[in-house]
């Protein structure tokens, strides 16, 4: 159930970003929030899903884009990357995150650096709780762009 519910999330990504014009999914429309873009949630996303799955629960390198100089760097991502591009990443991370996700229980623990440990049971529902929640965002995004509403 988790996992179905975690995918359909995935899954919905991408339909609040089908047919989007390059230039409007590069947009930032909120004065209070510079670096929210279309591509920046999805950006954004796709690093996330790489620091849960594969930092935290296989224990590999962090490769993510932010630094301590530029935590935010993800999130810039969107408004310098063509939106298919960002979109062929993130598909390609949630494949890596599902096989990681076959070779474990959901009872098998993983951890962050600097952070307690998190089961996979703990990363797949807050996956599902982040995942949701920006795609609330990319419904107000996505309006804001060019009118498409979202259910």
């Amino acid at each position: 159930m988790l996992t179905a519910w975690l995918d359909w999330h995935r899954s919905t990504v991408w339909e609040k970003c089908a047919g989007l014009d390059a230039g409007l999914a590069r947009a930032a429309p909120l004065p209070t929030s510079p670096l929210v873009s279309v591509g920046g949630v999805v950006a954004h996303l796709r690093w996330v899903e790489h620091a849960w799955f594969e930092v935290c629960l296989r224990g590999g390198p962090d490769e993510g884009p932010y630094t301590a100089d530029d935590p935010d760097a993800e999130w810039r991502l969107g408004g310098r990357r063509p939106l298919p591009e960002l979109l062929a990443e993130y598909a390609e991370q949630c494949e890596r995150s599902r096989a990681i996700t076959a070779r474990m229980e959901l009872g098998g623990a993983g951890r962050l650096p600097g952070r307690q440990a998190v089961t996979l049971r703990w990363v797949l529902v807050h996956m599902i709780e982040e995942t949701a929640r920006h795609n609330g965002h990319l419904d107000i995004l996505r309006e804001l762009a060019d009118g498409t509403r979202g259910e």
